[in-house]
């Protein structure tokens, strides 16, 4: 009878290349339609929005509107992922989505003003991204074997930034026409990856003994703060994730491009879309060598440096009236930002076991996915007060200077030099017993 965690065992000789792993190329198209429609979406939610009001604050509760659900519900998602089938709940997350693009659809349509029955919708869309982001962090393993988790991280997040490029430039493009279009493509793209998603294998998911005894024995909140308990004992995990947290959450400018697009550089969505999709060229850029060569000494060092670049290119973007300048500042900020992204990626993939990674892949959105709407509510809040450029200003500062407290409080983090150092290190924290041969740690 078929389970919940779809469980095969694949042969351990199976001789496949990870573009012959069943399922992989299906669920790399899923998700870069769901990702085009995601990126679409944010865009003309935001333009649309403030086009009607005029008034910074209204970009603030965007943000807001799409956090306050997600620090509700990741926690419980992450506990959901790690107990049923993170297909099955990929699948039902994107379903909603579609329907909030429909909903989009419907206002837009009626030409109607009310900004709160926007923000509405977008609750309902921030509750469907609470099980999304755990999932999409989780289900990777499930489908292609341990030995090529490497490269598919490193393959899916260059494909995913397609459509992170294209997204924004397609929304503005399309929100010249109307928002309606905009969001009836939104709508589709959604439905096609659902379609693509459907006949996907989870090939290498397993329900373990531990995580059945544990479903038996605990209470819902202790399996819902086992990813934070796992976190706190983890200072490498710890320190990058939160040094992640407090750079987006400060030095992300994205809240305020509709601002800077209409009132400081003069383009119209075209180039709002351009300014959006600039941080992608770079993070794709970045990808696609990191794909290539991969970041394979100093791993703390440089996380610490990518993340200084990336406020010293957000206070470029601050104080620039040319829009050029702007774009390349935007660029180099997304190349910036990949580094950091793929030095926490690597650390929370391979120092979490499989029966964990949705909860802690929870507590990872919790910090690093909800800091971008609650960035920009601080983003938005600020220009409301002061105006867009000290609000960009301020937090091109603010980043510098976590940088170097954060150097100074989590010192594993920047003496990391490869990869299985720290997962060695958490090996050997979660089970101070148990400590691994260094056959077992090379492979």
């Amino acid at each position: 009878m078929p389970t919940d965690f779809e469980t095969v065992h694949p042969r351990s000789d199976e001789p496949l290349s990870l573009r012959r792993q069943p399922g992989f190329l299906g669920f790399l198209l899923s998700r870069l339609f769901a990702v085009f429609a995601m990126q679409i979406q944010g865009v003309v939610v935001a333009w649309q929005v403030y086009d009607i009001t005029r008034d910074p604050i209204s970009l603030a509760y965007v943000g807001l509107a799409q956090f306050l659900p997600m620090v509700a519900l990741l926690l419980p998602a992450g506990d959901l992922v790690d107990r049923f089938s993170r297909k099955r709940i990929l699948q039902l997350s994107w379903g909603v989505q579609a329907v909030c693009s429909g909903l989009f659809l419907a206002l837009s349509m009626s030409g109607t003003e009310r900004v709160v029955l926007f923000y509405l919708v977008l609750v309902l869309y921030g509750c469907a991204r609470a099980f999304t982001g755990p999932t999409l962090q989780s289900i990777l393993p499930n489908i292609v074997p341990r030995s090529q988790l490497a490269q598919a991280i490193a393959i899916n997040s260059s494909i995913m930034k397609v459509a992170v490029i294209g997204g924004p430039l397609l929304g503005g493009l399309l929100y010249a026409f109307g928002g309606s279009l905009a969001y009836a493509v939104c709508l589709g793209a959604y439905v096609l990856g659902l379609i693509l998603l459907s006949p996907v294998p989870m090939r290498y998911a397993q329900q373990h003994e531990a995580l059945k005894q544990q479903m038996l024995e605990s209470t819902a909140w202790r399996r819902f703060t086992a990813g934070i308990s796992y976190i706190r004992h983890q200072p490498i995990v710890l320190g990058a994730i939160s040094l992640d947290l407090f750079a987006v959450l400060l030095g992300g400018v994205v809240a305020l491009l509709p601002v800077y697009a209409q009132e400081v550089l003069h383009v119209g969505p075209e180039g709002l879309g351009a300014l959006r999709s600039a941080i992608a060229v770079g993070a794709l850029l970045m990808g696609l060598y990191l794909s290539t060569y991969g970041i394979k000494r100093h791993a703390g060092f440089v996380m610490f440096a990518a993340v200084a670049v990336f406020g010293i290119a957000n206070l470029v973007f601050a104080l620039s009236t040319i829009f050029w300048i702007s774009l390349l500042a935007m660029l180099v900020a997304g190349a910036a930002d990949m580094i950091s992204v793929n030095v926490r990626t690597s650390l929370i993939q391979l120092a979490t076991p499989d029966e964990m990674r949705g909860r802690v892949s929870a507590v990872n959105m919790l910090f690093i996915g909800s800091s971008n709407e609650l960035g920009e509510f601080r983003a938005g809040t600020m220009a409301s007060w002061f105006g867009a450029v000290p609000a960009a200003l301020i937090g091109g500062v603010g980043t510098l200077a976590v940088v170097g407290v954060w150097a100074r409080l989590f010192p594993a983090l920047r003496q990391v030099d490869r990869f299985d150092e720290a997962s060695l290190e958490a090996a050997l924290k979660a089970s101070p017993q148990a400590r691994p041969s260094q056959d077992a740690v090379s492979r």
